[in-house]
């Protein structure tokens, strides 16, 4: 079968891959017949976010039809539609049980205390093989996977594998409450779904910062306050639109991609005709810059962390769920706590949302299509890596029938 693949920094093929089999009882077999290209699958590209296995499929977003399951699952038979949980969890330990599936205790191989376990991430998540493939393994398929309702499309439910629960969980990080003013930073498609997740949860006002016009703009489409961080200081545009006081709450969807300065890309612009990534263009230097020296030092605190704290309110509350590698360790502490501010920081248990956000699409209360702005074909991935790694404008959610 065909699958996305990573061999290095910078480098990912579409190549021939030997067919996903049971393993455990409590495995399920599906045929995905929907995936989609992160922002996260970006960062495990450029390296980033280091400790990917060569040979690893990569994907976390997925939906797809059942085509086997193992003898302990019970809840689902071969024809189910499902959509696949971003990150994998047994359903049984305390830490689920309890609602923390992106902490569960028997997920990940490496052991109780290594974290999040989610599909096509580096060794310390696992590895386990990721879900931009025609066919994939699913661990703990009776938590991972949540039955499609015959009223949500694929399209609408591979918003539900991953980026609409995040952007919900944001809020919920972030403890938005009505008639609260929030800053969500980063309008990507993760970003987009914290604007409308901040809404059902009863905020009054959103504004959003990105550098992209064509993101704003569907941000505003939301009745979300533009800031476009190229053509004005984005905390102060924040601090005039809410009297100086600043927002009740902030949303960090953007991760340490904000500790690029504004000049470039966070890699070099590939061409679009060759077969894979130059891996020599996206090599990280030891100091952790990339060899182009578009990348900050390494102390220096993410941009997006340092507008969080210096555009909230005080004592205020931001959510963080942009990415941030496990070796970043900087972080303005010293503002936050002179101004009282909470932060909240962590992976979307996505099985927690999965299934009362795929009750609210059915119900007509949200249509997460409206953030999906490319459709693209298996054979075209890799292309579709590259244009989504230079940040074009227009490109925000794209989504592969496989």
């Amino acid at each position: 079968m065909k699958a996305v693949v990573w061999h290095d920094v910078g480098d990912i093929r579409l190549d021939e891959v030997s067919e996903p089999r049971i393993e455990a009882p409590t495995d399920a077999i599906i045929t995905v017949t929907t995936s989609a290209i992160c922002g996260t699958d970006l960062h495990l590209v450029r390296g980033t976010m280091p400790g990917m296995l060569p040979g690893t499929i990569v994907g976390h977003e997925a939906v797809g039809v059942v085509e086997e399951v193992g003898s302990a699952v019970r809840g689902f038979v071969a024809g189910d539609r499902v959509v696949v949980g971003s990150t994998v969890a047994c359903g049984t330990c305390s830490y689920c049980r309890a609602g923390y599936f992106a902490q569960c205790d028997t997920a990940n191989p490496n052991g109780p205390q290594a974290g999040t376990c989610f599909f096509g991430g580096p060794e310390s998540t696992g590895p386990v093989n990721g879900l931009q493939a025609e066919r994939a393994r699913i661990p703990f398929a009776a938590t991972t996977i949540v039955k499609v309702p015959d009223a949500v499309t694929d399209e609408q439910a591979i918003m539900v594998s991953d980026v609409l629960p995040t952007g919900y969980f944001g809020a919920v990080l972030a403890r938005v409450r009505e008639g609260n003013t929030v800053l969500v930073l980063g309008a990507g498609a993760v970003g987009q779904c914290a604007v409308a997740s901040a809404k059902l949860q009863g905020a009054s006002r959103v504004i959003v910062v990105d550098g992209i016009d064509s993101r704003l703009e569907t941000a505003q489409t939301q009745n979300a306050e533009p800031i476009n961080f190229n053509k004005e200081d984005p905390v102060a545009a924040v601090l005039e639109l809410t009297g100086g006081i600043g927002a009740d709450r902030v949303i960090d969807a953007v991760g340490i991609d904000a500790q690029r300065p504004e000049s470039g890309p966070a890699v070099k612009a590939l061409p679009v005709d060759t077969s894979s990534f130059d891996a020599e263009q996206h090599k990280a230097a030891p100091d952790g810059n990339t060899d182009s020296g578009q990348w900050l030092a390494g102390d220096a605190p993410s941009l997006s962390a340092r507008w969080a704290v210096r555009a909230s309110a005080k004592a205020g509350t931001i959510g963080i769920i942009g990415v941030y590698s496990p070796t970043f360790d900087s972080f303005p502490i010293g503002e936050m706590m002179n101004r009282n501010i909470t932060v909240q920081a962590g992976n979307c248990n996505h099985r927690r949302y999965i299934p009362g956000l795929l009750a609210k699409v059915a119900r007509g209360d949200l249509d997460p299509t409206r953030f999906i702005s490319q459709h693209t074909e298996p054979t075209a991935m890799i292309d579709a890596y590259k244009t989504f790694d230079r940040r074009e404008d227009g490109w925000l959610k794209t989504t592969v029938p496989m």
